[in-house]
């Protein structure tokens, strides 16, 4: 027999139809989706199930179906095939009448919420993001994309209602262009039907898989329909002369039963035509018997499987015991295959009443669903755990359950992973938490160090922006950016952390090696000696772990290898060339004309202000672009204003870092002013400085309007002007306004102009400015 499908008999909508007809067909509509709920649904609030239904009427009474009919009679399709063929709960069929509004009409979640309570909600809520993703996407690796149906779904429910969604739409595929009708059938084909099997709601499954048989392979569609139609009548007299003998034992036996020819789906057929490689006369189990026994005795069943055998020869090879050996998901049933007449084998399987419910309608057909991949079989055990817990809370569930059983009913599988998208929409498995910093060294080691910021779906985001399943994510990437060690607080993946580790750690072994052979200069400069214990003891004097930090610290620049020996100079005088280390540290201090320290107060004020000033640190420099009266010193720029050539700027006296350089107008500076002016000196751009060539640090702030492609356009207008490179991107967004930090590298004041006159012309943004902290 072929499928027979679970067709609806809600009412026909007319053709043109009067406004009286159309009213009509809505209250008959109702009345026959109340009357579904009533005879199969433990509890039911009509009530409630009718405002649902009429809200939803009135919130698709624009809309059309591609078929012509209004729109309203695709969400009580779905809703009468919930209360059919799942039959959870009156909150699950009006969740189905609502599935589609907050999609396509102009309510909201909030609405939905608070007319229909938060499980109502956030059913529609999931099943619209489900919907969103897989409009967008097409599936490439259905083993990922089921789990990512998962991971999207906080309840059971949204999945069911997405069963029954999915179902009824291939009912009416017909109406689609061809590439619409393969896309979503192979898509059912891959995705909704397995899940259908492992969740045991047999027919959903064996109608997905049969429509979508019929529009991915047409032609074997309707060779196997036809052949099966031709040969239906001389079927069914060969399945009633064997059942005849069976039911007059059984009888004798006082045992009560059904016994009917088993319906064998088209798609089933196909598959064991090719697996078998066999015709379709020579497919056995075409002739399929179900016996179903009256009783609560599953003893009973080994008696009729002893009357069977009797009558007609077994084939011991194809009995399978699942009543004292069940399945691991709960499946019981003899089954067994026997030559009947005219020497044809046929298929026979045998259980109770109560066995077959949960078959046919439950959560325990077949939930061991195996995926043929490359030529072998894959199981997915945690899947199969959490299906076998899904059958547990249904057959748990009595017929006085209250609802509170199918609140509990939340899903946990897969929630610790996120399921996103490449720009070119191929799948990536991430943990929970994962940022967007995570995504790009999943892509590529080397997009991972150079990430500067990210869109996603989109919008604009910060790299420590965490990921929800569904995301689509655009890495945006910088030659000169390099991970930091804040990176490393807000990833989550191993790969990520092993990364960015890797590269500090070979940074700092730069560092380090830089230091020490800094110091190995000096000390061969000085003439002068000192052993490893001691450079111990000098570390732990500077408040460094060790000496590797230490030499390390000489490698940036945040500490001078002249101050570090003029320490060992005052704590080992005993080493040669005591007096040419003192000379040297005296000549870098830098003084007044008088022969006075910058602050004019003498050596002993540089002693001071060292904790205030550390948050200026930043790498020191020799060269000659900062003069002091027309002399170069040694200085570094503070990181709170980032000067370029052309600011107006003054220094203060720093130890360890030479003389700090601040734009005159820094807000820090002015802070502190009264506790720094011992210590501000004025320095002056050098007029050698040749900052045409030069690369320093400037920060923009810029707010505007989060629109699709404004962080391209920004990248974009800053790497146009003179092939500026940027830095850094730190930008979050916000109710459709975005806000961030841009650090890119200027050659002086001019450069930087441009810059902010070019960015204030992006479409949408509202506001650009130099940045401070």
């Amino acid at each position: 027999m072929a499928a027979a499908a679970t067709q609806s008999l809600m009412p026909p909508f007319p053709a043109n139809p009067t406004q009286e007809q159309i009213n009509e067909h809505i209250e008959q509509t109702l009345q026959y989706l109340l009357q579904e709920c009533r005879n199969n649904l433990r509890q039911l609030n009509e009530a409630f199930i009718e405002k649902a239904f009429r809200f939803c009427v009135s919130a698709h009474s624009l809309d059309l179906r591609a078929s012509g009919e209004p729109y309203y009679t695709h969400p009580a399709e779905v809703a009468a095939i919930v209360a059919r063929e799942v039959r959870l709960d009156d909150v699950s069929v009006a969740a189905a009448l609502l599935h589609d509004v907050v999609e396509d009409t102009e309510f909201t979640f909030k609405d939905i919420q608070e007319e229909f309570g938060e499980d109502v909600a956030q059913i529609v809520d999931g099943v619209t993001k489900i919907s969103d993703v897989f409009k967008s996407h097409e599936v490439r690796q259905a083993a990922s994309y089921r789990k990512l149906l998962l991971s999207m779904a906080s309840d059971v429910r949204v999945i069911l209602v997405k069963f029954a969604d999915r179902l009824h739409n291939m009912r009416t595929l017909q109406f689609l262009a061809e590439h619409k009708q393969k896309r979503m059938a192979q898509e059912t084909l891959d995705i909704y039907a397995p899940f259908a099997h492992r969740f045991g709601l047999g027919t959903i499954k064996w109608e997905l898989e049969d429509l979508s048989f019929k529009y991915l392979n047409r032609d074997a569609y309707d060779q196997i329909k036809s052949a099966l139609n031709t040969k239906r009548g001389e079927r069914e007299d060969y399945i009633e002369n064997f059942a005849n003998p069976i039911k007059s034992r059984l009888l004798d036996y006082g045992l009560t039963c059904e016994i009917s020819g088993r319906a064998k789906h088209l798609y089933s057929i196909f598959n064991k035509m090719h697996k078998r490689v066999k015709s379709l006369d020579e497919i056995y189990d075409l002739f399929a018997v179900r016996i179903i026994l009256d009783t609560d005795n599953i003893n009973d069943c080994f008696v009729v499987y002893g009357i069977v055998s009797d009558i007609y020869t077994p084939v011991p090879e194809r009995f399978k015991n699942y009543i004292s050996v069940p399945k691991k998901n709960g499946y019981q049933s003899l089954h067994t295959t026997v030559i009947g007449p005219s020497g044809r084998k046929v298929e026979v399987q045998i259980r109770t009443r109560s066995m077959h419910e949960i078959a046919e309608r439950g959560v325990a057909a077949h939930f061991k669903y195996k995926e043929r991949t490359n030529g072998t079989y894959s199981e997915d055990k945690e899947l199969e755990e959490w299906a076998q817990w899904v059958r547990d809370i249904f057959e748990n569930a009595g017929d006085d359950a209250s609802a509170q059983v199918f609140e509990s009913f939340k899903l946990n599988l897969f929630q610790e992973e996120i399921y996103v998208f490449t720009p070119k929409g191929d799948l990536r498995i991430l943990p929970k938490g994962a940022t967007t910093v995570d995504f790009a060294f999943d892509i590529h080691s080397k997009v991972g160090y150079h990430c500067i910021g990210a869109k996603v779906n989109g919008r604009i985001v910060p790299l420590n922006y965490q990921l929800q399943s569904g995301d689509q994510v655009d890495i945006l990437t910088s030659k000169n950016q390099t991970p930091s060690k804040d990176w490393e607080r807000y990833v989550t993946t191993h790969k990520a952390k092993a990364a960015i580790r890797k590269f500090l750690n070979e940074e700092n072994r730069k560092k380090v090696g830089d230091g020490r052979e800094m110091w190995e200069r000096k000390l061969k400069k000085l003439d002068a000696r000192v052993n490893d214990d001691d450079l111990e003891k000098l570390a732990a004097a500077l408040k460094f772990t060790h000496k590797g930090d230490m030499f390390a610290a000489i490698g940036d620049g945040t500490l001078d290898v002249d101050v570090l020996a003029k320490l060992a100079e005052e704590r080992y005088p005993a080493n040669p060339a005591k007096s040419k280390a003192a000379q040297s540290s005296a000549n870098t201090t830098n003084t007044t004309p008088e022969g006075k320290d910058a602050s004019g107060n003498g050596a002993n004020t540089s002693n001071g202000g060292n904790g205030m000033m550390d948050k200026f640190t930043t790498t020191a420099r020799n060269d000659s672009s900062i003069s002091l009266n027309g002399t170069n010193i040694l200085y570094s720029y503070a990181r709170c204003c980032n000067p370029v050539p052309g600011d107006d700027i003054v220094g203060i006296v720093t130890i360890g870092s030479g003389v700090k350089i601040h734009r005159r107008g820094c807000k820090n500076l002015q802070t502190m002013a009264e506790t720094l002016a011992p210590r501000l000196v004025e320095v002056q751009w050098s007029s050698q400085n040749n900052s045409t060539n030069g690369a320093f640090l400037a920060a923009i702030r810029i707010t505007g309007e989060d629109r699709t492609s404004m962080l391209n356009d920004i990248t974009s207008a800053i790497a146009a002007y003179n092939n500026t490179n940027i830095r850094g991107v730190n930008i979050d967004s916000f109710d459709s306004i975005f806000e961030g930090v841009v650090t890119v590298y200027v050659k002086n004041t001019e450069h930087l102009d441009r810059l902010l006159l070019k960015l204030r012309k992006i479409k949408g943004v509202r506001s650009v400015e130099r940045f401070q902290e």
